[in-house]
């Protein structure tokens, strides 16, 4: 590992700029490997940073600068100093022109940062330091500015585009043509955003609340124009949507979004020109799953809505991500759950934050959703900065209700348009527009960890009053030893014999949220006439672990009969983990391994019952994960979770073949292809049903895949009965499936991406030996960060049993990779490394086999600082 640490930046640290740039005049000419790039800067200094002249601190990394001017005058080397991070300028005045000119490589940057290319397309990444490797900038994002960009390109370039209205066009004698862009919003130079390439797009409008019509445009390669519709659709909702509930309407003339192979993210919200990975824009029924269709319908109105929450008002400085992000989540969680099933929107959220946030939160990298300090920004766009950043928000809609939080935010924008703020000043506007104390709520900004709600319950018959007893805690985290009481809105409801909600007051309100604010609380409900079973935070009304000692009985109770369904299905899981517990235990003492028989009926009842929203119904019948199992777990046992987990789908599968084979046919009918919440949920129930039968791997279940795999119209269908055989089906079987779909999607990068992932995910296909054939293959790209997630992260992050082979060679492998991928893209390296960062959680010597890959990268020599920090962290003691 590198002798001398990065350096690192502490949020007490902050202090404004010394110098504000009031106008960025930006000319490019572009060449693969070797961009002259032009920048016209108007300075002055920042009245509020003091007194003096202090030197002009700019950022740049890899540039070759070529010439500095103030006003007109050519400066010697005398005038500024060349620095690791930049530049540093002596100033004289207070006002001044600055030009720079420098020349940069888009062809060699691998790091996806900047500048470069992506199939021959230039286009960029800012966000959070990239466009230090275009030029040199005051690289912060209280920096605003208004940029006005010219592209020059050769003809064979035709489409060149920037970040705001297009003012000019024209062409140069030597056969180049240029076209120039204005922003008429200061923004930072994170948000500014540059595309040239030969595309072709589509087009459409909008009509705004005021009567403005806004031209909307999609650009892609030739060959994928056909699937852009989905996206344009989705735009055009997200629009509508968040002019009706947020009052937010859009504010230049035209939308553009770019859809681009080579993407270290999923999108990104530059002004007016969203660049978009390709694989979360482009759809159709025949290549895009119905898990893609509503992934790109969540993104895109995700990038729009930053147009307000992230552009108009921005981050005062990084530590402040989750401010744009958190509240960004939030309101594309919301837009989904409108356009879609609301219930399930909520399950699929919440079991990402427990499977993955839930694990960074007890893992060597856990932060609060605003870090006190980072190495490398880009470490910290994670789940808890976005998920948990957004259940933060919720939770404050959930305190103030939504008439409550629309003043909020009504009062937030108009107060910070234009700015770059604080998670305090969002947090103030909602106080003030509510004339409410969120004092205490603040920790949930500054305090990391997952909060744990113990609850016990009491009920005097004789007084008719029910009693709940709260205690809270909050484990130990990375250098935060003791936490301060949280904030918690609990929502609950209580449930009488009959299965009915009870009234809670004399209003006859059937469910509250109660305020947990001490560490220890009693909340009293009267005239309560009968013991009540208590329905627990319900919608996940707040990230916290709740333990409540359920009976079998009470929790197989409220799967049947609870009115939220977010609990039905929380209790469904519940019910799994006490027996896949159980099953764990048995496996390790060598008893013979039983499912209850309870649990058996309780899935058969909600495989027969059709009034139940069969998206809900899927939900409830799939297990946790090995993942999630193994996040509950004190110490994980990754053999025990296996062989409990396999062993409890197979015998639900073997036990329920009757149901689930009339189910399957039933929902089984042809019909045109509409990603439509309802055909989405029969679609999903319909494959749920399918891998359950499969299971078996009798061989009438693996004709209804083979049947399905060949007459499918929609990948849908194709890819989850591909999935089944892959799984279950001898080799051959599975070989041939395998093949036959390559053969017919080779050419489509994005199925192909799916194509690569559903073999690396797999515990039977995913070996390390196949893996490492995978990477082999002419549709693997080391460089392309979408097939190294297939591949590589695939096998890491869900394929559990073969990631974590007694041998360690799983470890080892992955070691590997990273070494490797930090020399051409950091940001993807420390991604893929945090899987055995968590090697202190693991039993035995899984866990010593997991530290030595991890000492592995540290000692493989000089590494980025994004591996550095997540590396040296996950080796402290």
């Amino acid at each position: 590992m590198q002798d001398a640490q990065p350096k690192t930046m502490y949020l007490k640290d902050y202090r404004v700029p010394d110098y504000l740039v009031d106008s960025t005049d930006l000319h490019f000419e572009l060449e693969p490997k070797a961009t002259l790039v032009k920048s016209r800067l108007e300075i002055r200094r920042n009245p509020e940073a003091g007194q003096g002249l202090p030197p002009l601190l700019l950022n740049g990394i890899d540039l070759e600068l070529l010439s500095i001017a103030i006003d007109g005058s050519i400066l010697s080397s005398i005038s500024y100093q060349e620095t690791p991070e930049g530049l540093s300028v002596s100033i004289d005045k207070p006002e001044f022109i600055l030009e720079i000119h420098n020349r940069i490589n888009p062809e060699d940057n691998t790091s996806l940062e900047g500048l470069y290319l992506s199939n021959d397309m230039y286009c960029t990444q800012c966000e959070a330091e990239g466009f230090r490797k275009i030029t040199f900038y005051p690289d912060r994002p209280d920096v605003m500015s208004k940029f006005t960009t010219t592209i020059m390109a050769p003809a064979d370039y035709p489409v060149l585009l920037s970040n705001g209205n297009e003012v000019d066009r024209g062409y140069c004698d030597d056969g180049r043509h240029f076209v120039t862009w204005e922003d008429p919003f200061a923004k930072p130079a994170y948000l500014f955003a540059l595309v040239a390439g030969d595309l072709e797009h589509v087009d459409d409008s909008f009509t705004t609340v005021s009567g403005r019509e806004v031209k909307l445009q999609i650009f892609t390669e030739d060959k994928n124009i056909g699937k852009c519709d989905h996206a344009m659709q989705s735009l055009k909702k997200a629009m509508r949507w968040d002019e009706e509930v947020y009052g937010r309407e859009y504010d230049l003339d035209i939308f553009m979004v770019v859809a681009v192979d080579h993407f270290n993210m999923g999108a990104m919200e530059n002004k007016g020109l969203n660049i978009f990975n390709s694989a979360c824009v482009l759809a159709s029924p025949e290549t895009a799953t119905d898990s893609a269709f509503q992934r790109i319908e969540s993104i895109i109105g995700h990038e729009y809505f930053h147009n307000w929450s992230g552009n108009r008002v921005t981050c005062r400085d990084w530590f402040q991500l989750s401010l744009k992000e958190g509240f960004t989540v939030f309101r594309d969680a919301e837009f989904s759950a409108d356009l879609n099933s609301r219930a399930v929107k909520r399950i699929e959220d919440v079991s990402l934050l427990r499977t993955s946030q839930f694990s960074e939160d007890a893992g060597p990298m856990a932060h609060p959703i605003r870090p006190d300090s980072y190495m490398e920004i880009s470490n910290f766009y994670t789940l808890t900065v976005y998920e948990k950043g957004a259940e933060v928000v919720r939770m404050i809609h959930t305190i103030l209700g939504s008439e409550g939080f629309r003043k909020g935010s009504d009062l937030y924008f108009e107060r910070h348009d234009g700015c770059a703020v604080t998670c305090e000043d969002f947090i103030a506007a909602m106080e003030d527009a509510n004339q409410v104390d969120l004092s205490q709520f603040r920790r949930w900004y500054s305090q990391a960890g997952t909060p744990e709600l113990n609850v016990t319950d009491h009920y005097d018959g004789s007084l008719d009053v029910y009693q709940l007893k709260v205690r809270q805690f909050c484990p130990a985290t990375p250098e935060q030893d003791e936490k301060l009481p949280f904030h918690i809105p609990l929502k609950v409801g209580l449930l009488g014999s009959n299965g009915a909600d009870m009234a809670l007051d004399e209003a006859g309100a059937t469910q509250c949220v109660l305020e947990v604010t001490e560490r220890e609380q009693t909340f009293e409900f009267k005239g309560i006439k009968e013991q009540p079973l208590l329905s627990l935070l319900r919608g996940f009304s707040a990230p916290v672990k709740v333990r409540h000692n359920y009976s079998r009985e009470q929790l197989l109770f409220l799967m049947s009969n609870d009115s939220d369904t977010f609990n039905r299905w929380d209790a469904s899981q519940r019910l799994a983990f006490t027996a896949l517990d159980q099953l764990q235990d048995a496996y390790r003492q060598g008893r013979n391994l039983q499912l209850p028989p309870e649990m058996i009926a309780a899935y058969r009842d909600i495989l027969i019952d059709r009034e139940l929203d069969p998206a809900l119904a899927a939900e409830i019948l799939q297990l946790p994960s090995e993942q999630l199992i193994a996040e509950e777990s004190e110490s994980i046992d990754a053999d025990a979770i296996f062989t409990a987990r396999h062993f409890a789908r197979e015998t639900l599968a073997n036990a329920l073949v009757p149901e689930l084979k009339e189910r399957y046919i039933e929902l089984s009918t042809e019909k045109s292809y509409s990603p439509n919440a309802k055909d989405i949920s029969e679609r999903r129930l319909k494959n749920v049903c399918l891998e359950y039968l499969c299971i078996t791997k009798s061989t009438e279940a693996l004709g209804f895949a083979q049947r399905q795999f060949e007459a499918a119209s929609n990948m849908t269908d194709k890819a989850a009965a591909l999935s089944a055989l892959i799984n279950y089906a001898d080799d051959q079987q599975a070989d041939q499936a395998i093949k036959q779909f390559y053969e017919l999607w080779r050419e489509d990068t994005q199925v192909i991406e799916l194509w690569l992932a559903l073999q690396s995910s797999s515990s039977t296909r995913g070996t390390l030996e196949n893996i490492k054939a995978l990477m082999q293959h002419s549709a693997f790209e080391m460089k392309n960060p979408n097939k190294v997630r297939a591949v590589i992260g695939g096998f890491a992050n869900r394929n559990f049993s073969q990631f974590h082979k007694s041998d360690g060679s799983g470890f080892e492998f992955v070691a590997e990779q990273v070494i490797t991928l930090d020399k051409l893209n950091p940001q993807i390296a420390a991604r893929l490394v945090i899987p055995i960062t968590r090697w202190k959680k693991y039993a035995g010597k899984l866990a010593e086999k997991m530290k030595a890959a991890l000492l592995r990268v540290a000692d493989s020599g000089e590494l980025s600082k994004d591996v550095f920090e997540v590396v040296s962290k996950g080796l402290k003691n």
